[in-house]
């Protein structure tokens, strides 16, 4: 089975697929952008086309739309039995466009989140084009039941529901510190850093040995420090900027506690990677993360007005290796890539290919 990934190269999370679509179907892919140095074991060059541009995916990406004929060419060219495509307001356009020009592959679509979540919603045009591309696909993905809902109210017909999963289970963790709380969304208004802040100053201030590292960057990373020196933070809040995976993992596996505060957001796997690695959730109160955490029984969700008191926090370390234990099961038994994606081709096998 010949599939095209449809995405952004220079995403690691379309890197992510690769790896695991490789071994399953023979992989071609085209992206908006270039491509990380990593496709070239998953994807020979021959097998590669880099449009080059420079989307932006909140929409007016008039110079992604340009490339649509060589895109178009290019497909018709590499007679795929499937073009899968991710992000469905910009490269779910480009490839049901595709179809328009005279491209015979099928199409699939991964929505990523704010693609079904905050597009639609603020933009009549993305909503009318969303629901077109949705309606297009013979098979789309989604990460939570509340995404896959909201895809099949804009028009989406089968809706395959895996979380964006973890490729391997981390070992347990040997020790955690109690005090020690673990942040690492992107430091962006949507992710609400902010909050997080002003969530850890309440807790803080009944508990002296209490910590918090902040991972990431964004455009907020200054008010964020000066968010954090205003609050006579300084001492307790650390900012250690992006990280790569393996010191990603070690704070991870020393926090007992990980911070995630998102205005939206489907099931995120950084909160998956953090549950793998046995840490106590504390989200947002959104749809998806209700999928993930039972309040109060492997975690905690927060309502948007609502403050921690520590002494809440503490009452729930006499289970925590409990809960760190069930979390780490959980994953492991719903939330595996390379499972999920083993299903995902059997079904594109099942469904066929060109049409």
């Amino acid at each position: 089975m010949r599939l095209v990934l449809l995405g952004d190269g220079e995403s690691p999370h379309l890197l992510k697929w690769a790896r695991a679509l490789a071994p399953r179907v023979e992989l071609w892919a085209a992206s908006s952008r270039g491509f990380l140095p990593g496709f070239d074991t998953w994807v020979p060059p021959e097998r590669r086309l880099a449009l080059n541009t420079s989307p932006r995916f909140e929409g007016g990406n008039a110079a992604l739309l340009a490339t649509l004929p060589r895109l178009a060419a290019w497909l018709r060219k590499v007679d795929a039995d499937w073009v899968h495509a991710h992000y469905l307001t910009s490269h779910g356009t480009l490839a049901w466009l595709a179809r328009r020009m005279g491209v015979k592959a099928r199409l699939v679509g991964s929505a990523w989140g704010s693609d079904i979540l905050v597009a639609p919603v603020v933009s009549t045009t993305a909503r009318w084009l969303t629901g077109r591309v949705l309606r297009a696909c013979t098979l789309t993905t989604s990460d939570s039941r509340y995404m896959a809902e909201r895809m099949q109210a804009l028009g989406a017909s089968e809706v395959m529901v895996f979380p964006f999963g973890l490729e391997a289970l981390p070992p347990a963790p040997a020790d955690k510190d109690d005090a020690l709380f673990f942040a690492n969304r992107g430091l962006e208004p949507i992710y609400a850093p902010q909050r997080v802040l002003d969530v850890f100053a309440t807790i803080a201030a009944d508990w002296p040995e209490a910590r918090l590292v902040v991972a990431n960057d964004g455009s907020l990373a200054g008010e964020l420090r000066a968010q954090a020196q205003a609050a006579g933070l300084a001492g307790r809040v650390q900012f250690v900027g992006r990280l790569d995976a393996a010191a990603q993992a070690q704070w991870y596996a020393r926090a007992r506690w990980y911070l995630s505060l998102p205005r939206s957001d489907s099931v995120s796997v950084s909160v998956l990677e953090a549950m793998a690695h046995g840490c106590i959730p504390i989200l947002s109160n959104l749809p998806a993360n209700r999928e993930l955490v039972d309040p109060g029984q492997n975690g905690l969700v927060l309502s948007a007005a609502e403050r921690l008191r520590a002494d809440q926090l503490q009452a729930l370390l006499p289970v925590a290796h409990r809960i760190a234990a069930e979390n780490r099961a959980w994953v492991s038994a719903r939330a595996m890539f390379p499972e999920a994606v083993e299903r995902f081709v059997r079904r594109l096998q099942q469904l066929g290919g060109v049409a």
